[in-house]
Protein backbone atom coordinates (compact mmCIF):
# COMPACT_ATOMS: atom_id res chain seq x y z
CA UNK A 1 0.00 0.00 0.00
CA UNK A 2 0.95 3.34 -0.68
CA UNK A 3 -0.12 6.89 0.26
CA UNK A 4 0.00 9.22 -2.91
CA UNK A 5 0.59 13.22 -2.17
CA UNK A 6 -0.13 15.21 -5.69
CA UNK A 7 1.94 18.70 -5.60
CA UNK A 8 3.03 21.21 -7.94
CA UNK A 9 6.71 19.84 -8.42
CA UNK A 10 5.00 16.23 -9.32
CA UNK A 11 3.13 12.90 -7.39
CA UNK A 12 5.19 12.01 -4.36
CA UNK A 13 4.26 8.85 -2.09
CA UNK A 14 5.41 6.55 0.50
CA UNK A 15 4.81 3.03 1.35
CA UNK A 16 2.25 2.85 3.97
CA UNK A 17 0.56 0.25 6.68
CA UNK A 18 -3.30 -0.44 7.15
CA UNK A 19 -4.06 -0.04 10.71
CA UNK A 20 -6.52 -1.14 13.24
CA UNK A 21 -8.72 0.67 15.62
CA UNK A 22 -6.71 -0.65 18.59
CA UNK A 23 -3.63 0.07 17.26
CA UNK A 24 -4.29 3.92 17.03
CA UNK A 25 -4.56 4.31 20.62
CA UNK A 26 -1.05 3.62 21.08
CA UNK A 27 -0.08 7.04 19.08
CA UNK A 28 -3.13 9.30 19.87
CA UNK A 29 -1.00 11.23 22.54
CA UNK A 30 1.26 14.17 21.02
CA UNK A 31 4.18 12.73 22.46
CA UNK A 32 3.80 8.93 21.02
CA UNK A 33 3.66 11.28 17.33
CA UNK A 34 6.74 12.69 18.12
CA UNK A 35 8.69 9.59 18.97
CA UNK A 36 7.02 8.34 15.66
CA UNK A 37 8.53 11.17 13.60
CA UNK A 38 11.64 10.58 15.34
CA UNK A 39 12.67 7.42 14.91
CA UNK A 40 11.28 7.94 11.18
CA UNK A 41 14.13 10.47 10.51
CA UNK A 42 16.75 8.51 13.24
CA UNK A 43 16.05 5.42 14.65
CA UNK A 44 17.24 5.15 17.84
CA UNK A 45 17.15 3.50 21.53
CA UNK A 46 15.29 4.76 24.11
CA UNK A 47 17.73 6.87 26.01
CA UNK A 48 19.06 8.76 22.92
CA UNK A 49 15.62 9.28 22.17
CA UNK A 50 14.55 11.12 25.59
CA UNK A 51 17.78 13.14 24.99
CA UNK A 52 16.18 14.19 21.66
CA UNK A 53 12.88 15.12 22.55
CA UNK A 54 14.04 16.63 25.97
CA UNK A 55 11.48 14.26 27.49
CA UNK A 56 11.76 12.04 30.76
CA UNK A 57 12.81 8.46 29.98
CA UNK A 58 10.58 6.70 31.99
CA UNK A 59 7.77 8.41 29.59
CA UNK A 60 9.84 7.34 26.36
CA UNK A 61 9.83 3.70 27.80
CA UNK A 62 6.10 3.97 28.27
CA UNK A 63 5.32 5.09 24.72
CA UNK A 64 8.07 2.98 23.38
CA UNK A 65 6.58 -0.39 24.80
CA UNK A 66 2.99 0.49 23.62
CA UNK A 67 3.78 1.62 20.02
CA UNK A 68 6.05 -1.85 19.92
CA UNK A 69 3.15 -4.04 21.08
CA UNK A 70 1.09 -2.02 18.72
CA UNK A 71 2.91 -2.99 16.09
CA UNK A 72 3.88 0.65 15.05
CA UNK A 73 8.12 0.49 15.85
CA UNK A 74 10.10 -2.39 15.43
CA UNK A 75 13.95 -3.56 16.62
CA UNK A 76 16.09 -3.05 13.61
CA UNK A 77 19.12 -3.99 15.51
CA UNK A 78 21.08 -4.50 18.58
CA UNK A 79 24.03 -2.29 19.82
CA UNK A 80 26.31 -1.89 22.57
CA UNK A 81 25.81 1.23 24.59
CA UNK A 82 28.28 1.90 27.52
CA UNK A 83 28.75 -1.84 28.28
CA UNK A 84 24.70 -2.60 27.92
CA UNK A 85 22.84 -3.37 24.59
CA UNK A 86 20.31 -1.41 23.35
CA UNK A 87 17.42 -1.82 20.92
CA UNK A 88 17.51 0.42 18.21
CA UNK A 89 13.91 1.20 16.97
CA UNK A 90 12.26 2.03 13.69
CA UNK A 91 8.88 2.47 13.05
CA UNK A 92 7.15 -0.59 11.20
CA UNK A 93 6.28 1.57 7.95
CA UNK A 94 7.05 5.12 6.89
CA UNK A 95 3.25 6.04 6.81
CA UNK A 96 -0.06 4.42 8.42
CA UNK A 97 -3.34 4.85 6.96
CA UNK A 98 -6.85 4.05 9.10
CA UNK A 99 -9.23 3.77 6.31
CA UNK A 100 -13.18 4.67 7.47
CA UNK A 101 -14.54 2.72 4.43
CA UNK A 102 -13.71 0.10 2.58
CA UNK A 103 -10.94 0.56 -0.16
CA UNK A 104 -12.51 0.84 -3.68
CA UNK A 105 -10.79 0.07 -7.05
CA UNK A 106 -9.00 3.14 -8.54
CA UNK A 107 -9.07 3.11 -12.45
CA UNK A 108 -6.53 5.88 -12.43
CA UNK A 109 -4.12 7.33 -9.96
CA UNK A 110 -2.42 10.28 -11.28
CA UNK A 111 1.22 9.87 -11.73
CA UNK A 112 1.22 6.31 -10.40
CA UNK A 113 0.96 3.10 -12.68
CA UNK A 114 -0.82 -0.35 -11.58
CA UNK A 115 0.82 -3.00 -9.19
CA UNK A 116 2.81 -5.29 -11.47
CA UNK A 117 1.69 -8.79 -12.07
CA UNK A 118 2.35 -11.40 -9.83
CA UNK A 119 4.54 -12.30 -12.58
CA UNK A 120 7.42 -9.80 -11.33
CA UNK A 121 6.82 -10.40 -7.24
CA UNK A 122 8.30 -9.95 -5.45
CA UNK A 123 11.35 -8.79 -7.64
CA UNK A 124 8.98 -5.67 -7.97
CA UNK A 125 7.11 -5.33 -5.11
CA UNK A 126 5.30 -1.99 -3.17
CA UNK A 127 6.23 -0.07 -6.56
CA UNK A 128 9.82 -0.71 -5.69
CA UNK A 129 13.14 -2.60 -7.28
CA UNK A 130 13.72 -5.01 -5.07
CA UNK A 131 16.92 -6.28 -6.72
CA UNK A 132 19.39 -5.92 -9.32
CA UNK A 133 19.37 -5.79 -13.15
CA UNK A 134 22.88 -8.05 -14.81
CA UNK A 135 23.93 -7.76 -18.41
CA UNK A 136 26.84 -8.99 -20.05
CA UNK A 137 30.07 -6.83 -20.25
CA UNK A 138 30.22 -5.35 -23.42
CA UNK A 139 34.07 -5.82 -23.23
CA UNK A 140 35.62 -9.86 -24.19
CA UNK A 141 35.27 -11.80 -20.90
CA UNK A 142 34.01 -15.21 -20.11
CA UNK A 143 35.03 -18.52 -20.91
CA UNK A 144 34.57 -17.53 -24.90
CA UNK A 145 36.11 -14.27 -24.29
CA UNK A 146 32.59 -12.82 -25.72
CA UNK A 147 31.57 -8.98 -25.98
CA UNK A 148 27.91 -9.11 -25.22
CA UNK A 149 25.67 -7.18 -27.52
CA UNK A 150 22.35 -7.72 -25.55
CA UNK A 151 23.31 -5.10 -22.87
CA UNK A 152 21.24 -1.88 -24.68
CA UNK A 153 18.42 -4.08 -24.91
CA UNK A 154 18.39 -3.87 -21.53
CA UNK A 155 17.44 -0.37 -21.44
CA UNK A 156 14.39 -1.28 -23.12
CA UNK A 157 13.21 -3.75 -20.62
CA UNK A 158 14.23 -1.19 -17.60
CA UNK A 159 11.84 1.48 -19.43
CA UNK A 160 9.48 -1.27 -19.04
CA UNK A 161 9.95 -2.34 -15.44
CA UNK A 162 10.14 1.27 -14.44
CA UNK A 163 6.71 1.93 -15.35
CA UNK A 164 5.91 0.10 -12.57
CA UNK A 165 8.03 1.74 -9.89
CA UNK A 166 7.73 5.34 -8.29
CA UNK A 167 10.86 5.68 -7.54
CA UNK A 168 14.60 4.28 -7.30
CA UNK A 169 16.49 4.74 -4.30
CA UNK A 170 19.91 3.34 -5.68
CA UNK A 171 22.02 2.37 -8.48
CA UNK A 172 20.14 -0.99 -9.62
CA UNK A 173 22.62 -2.32 -12.72
CA UNK A 174 25.58 -4.48 -12.65
CA UNK A 175 27.83 -5.50 -15.54
CA UNK A 176 28.21 -9.32 -15.26
CA UNK A 177 32.29 -8.84 -14.66
CA UNK A 178 31.01 -6.12 -11.18
CA UNK A 179 29.03 -8.46 -9.53
CA UNK A 180 30.12 -9.72 -6.07
CA UNK A 181 29.22 -12.41 -4.34
CA UNK A 182 26.81 -10.53 -1.92
CA UNK A 183 25.17 -9.34 -4.55
CA UNK A 184 24.20 -12.60 -6.18
CA UNK A 185 21.95 -13.29 -2.66
CA UNK A 186 19.44 -10.95 -4.29
CA UNK A 187 16.55 -11.01 -6.66
CA UNK A 188 18.08 -10.71 -9.65
CA UNK A 189 16.77 -10.03 -13.16
CA UNK A 190 19.77 -11.57 -15.62
CA UNK A 191 19.89 -10.49 -19.33
CA UNK A 192 21.17 -12.07 -22.13
CA UNK A 193 22.49 -15.80 -22.34
CA UNK A 194 25.01 -17.77 -20.82
CA UNK A 195 27.81 -16.76 -23.56
CA UNK A 196 27.61 -13.05 -22.93
CA UNK A 197 26.35 -12.94 -19.06
CA UNK A 198 28.48 -15.16 -16.74
CA UNK A 199 25.70 -15.14 -14.51
CA UNK A 200 23.57 -16.95 -16.39
CA UNK A 201 25.97 -19.09 -17.43
CA UNK A 202 25.99 -20.19 -13.50
CA UNK A 203 22.42 -20.58 -13.21
CA UNK A 204 21.95 -22.51 -16.53
CA UNK A 205 21.52 -25.88 -16.00
CA UNK A 206 19.72 -25.62 -12.60
CA UNK A 207 16.52 -23.39 -15.31
CA UNK A 208 13.63 -25.64 -16.54
CA UNK A 209 14.33 -23.99 -19.99
CA UNK A 210 18.06 -23.98 -20.53
CA UNK A 211 20.72 -23.14 -23.46
CA UNK A 212 22.72 -26.70 -24.10
CA UNK A 213 25.78 -25.55 -24.51
CA UNK A 214 26.44 -29.38 -26.42
CA UNK A 215 24.08 -28.33 -29.01
CA UNK A 216 25.28 -24.51 -30.29
CA UNK A 217 23.46 -23.37 -26.95
CA UNK A 218 20.26 -24.13 -28.56
CA UNK A 219 17.30 -23.42 -26.29
CA UNK A 220 15.94 -27.42 -24.50
CA UNK A 221 13.18 -27.06 -22.35
CA UNK A 222 12.67 -29.82 -19.76
CA UNK A 223 8.70 -29.56 -19.52
CA UNK A 224 7.78 -30.37 -23.18
CA UNK A 225 11.44 -31.83 -23.92
CA UNK A 226 11.90 -29.62 -27.40
CA UNK A 227 14.47 -28.10 -28.87
CA UNK A 228 14.33 -24.84 -30.38
CA UNK A 229 17.58 -24.19 -32.32
CA UNK A 230 16.69 -20.57 -34.67
CA UNK A 231 18.99 -17.58 -33.99
CA UNK A 232 15.91 -15.74 -33.07
CA UNK A 233 14.56 -17.76 -29.95
CA UNK A 234 14.94 -16.72 -26.58
CA UNK A 235 13.64 -17.68 -23.52
CA UNK A 236 12.00 -15.81 -20.19
CA UNK A 237 12.51 -17.85 -17.11
CA UNK A 238 11.31 -17.12 -13.24
CA UNK A 239 12.62 -19.46 -10.68
CA UNK A 240 14.05 -19.83 -7.44
CA UNK A 241 17.66 -17.88 -6.96
CA UNK A 242 20.33 -20.75 -7.02
CA UNK A 243 22.41 -18.64 -4.98
CA UNK A 244 19.88 -17.80 -1.99
CA UNK A 245 16.83 -20.23 -1.91
CA UNK A 246 14.71 -17.40 -0.55
CA UNK A 247 15.29 -15.32 -3.26
CA UNK A 248 14.53 -14.97 -7.55
CA UNK A 249 15.68 -14.83 -10.41
CA UNK A 250 14.26 -13.92 -13.76
CA UNK A 251 16.44 -14.37 -16.63
CA UNK A 252 15.80 -12.97 -20.29
CA UNK A 253 17.90 -14.05 -22.59
CA UNK A 254 18.35 -15.37 -26.34
CA UNK A 255 20.06 -18.01 -28.01
CA UNK A 256 21.89 -14.82 -29.98
CA UNK A 257 21.23 -11.30 -29.34
CA UNK A 258 18.35 -11.42 -31.78
CA UNK A 259 16.90 -13.71 -29.76
CA UNK A 260 17.56 -11.28 -26.78
CA UNK A 261 15.45 -8.58 -28.81
CA UNK A 262 13.16 -11.17 -29.08
CA UNK A 263 12.26 -11.79 -25.34
CA UNK A 264 12.56 -7.79 -25.03
CA UNK A 265 9.59 -7.35 -27.65
CA UNK A 266 7.31 -9.99 -25.89
CA UNK A 267 7.70 -8.07 -22.14
CA UNK A 268 7.24 -4.74 -24.06
CA UNK A 269 4.05 -6.01 -26.31
CA UNK A 270 2.50 -9.19 -24.77
CA UNK A 271 3.54 -8.83 -21.52
CA UNK A 272 -0.04 -10.13 -19.75
CA UNK A 273 0.14 -13.45 -22.23
CA UNK A 274 3.83 -13.79 -21.06
CA UNK A 275 2.66 -13.38 -17.57
CA UNK A 276 0.28 -16.49 -17.72
CA UNK A 277 3.22 -19.36 -17.41
CA UNK A 278 4.45 -22.40 -20.05
CA UNK A 279 1.49 -23.17 -22.63
CA UNK A 280 2.55 -27.12 -21.53
CA UNK A 281 2.46 -25.96 -17.86
CA UNK A 282 0.83 -22.91 -16.24
CA UNK A 283 2.76 -23.72 -12.87
CA UNK A 284 6.49 -23.17 -14.17
CA UNK A 285 7.05 -19.17 -15.58
CA UNK A 286 8.78 -20.05 -18.25
CA UNK A 287 8.42 -19.53 -22.03
CA UNK A 288 10.09 -19.80 -25.01
CA UNK A 289 9.60 -16.61 -27.55
CA UNK A 290 10.52 -16.86 -31.28
CA UNK A 291 11.34 -13.17 -33.12
CA UNK A 292 9.58 -12.49 -36.40
CA UNK A 293 10.44 -9.92 -39.05
CA UNK A 294 7.47 -8.93 -40.68
CA UNK A 295 8.37 -6.01 -42.42
CA UNK A 296 11.16 -8.16 -43.95
CA UNK A 297 13.90 -5.42 -42.58
CA UNK A 298 16.22 -8.28 -41.65
CA UNK A 299 15.30 -7.25 -37.90
CA UNK A 300 12.98 -9.07 -35.74
CA UNK A 301 10.19 -6.67 -34.79
CA UNK A 302 7.31 -8.87 -33.56
CA UNK A 303 7.59 -12.21 -31.58
CA UNK A 304 5.48 -15.46 -30.63
CA UNK A 305 5.17 -17.67 -28.52
CA UNK A 306 6.20 -21.38 -29.10
CA UNK A 307 6.21 -22.35 -25.31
Amino acid sequence: MRVIQEQKQGVFSLPARQIAEKQIKAASSHLAQRILRELALNPAYPMALAKRLKVHEQKIYYHVRNLERAGLIEVIKKQDVQGTTASIYAPTAPAFVFALKEFAEAHKVPGLKAEPFEFLAPIIENNELNGLIIVGSPDPHGPDMARSRDGYYGIDLALFLGSFLTHLDELSVRLDTEVRSEDLQKNLILIGGPVVNTITQQVNDRLPIFFDKEHNWSIVSKISNKSYHADECGIIVKTKNPFNPKKWILVVAGKRYSGTRAVTLAFIKYFSELAKGNSRNPDVAARVVEGLDRNADGIVDDVRFVE
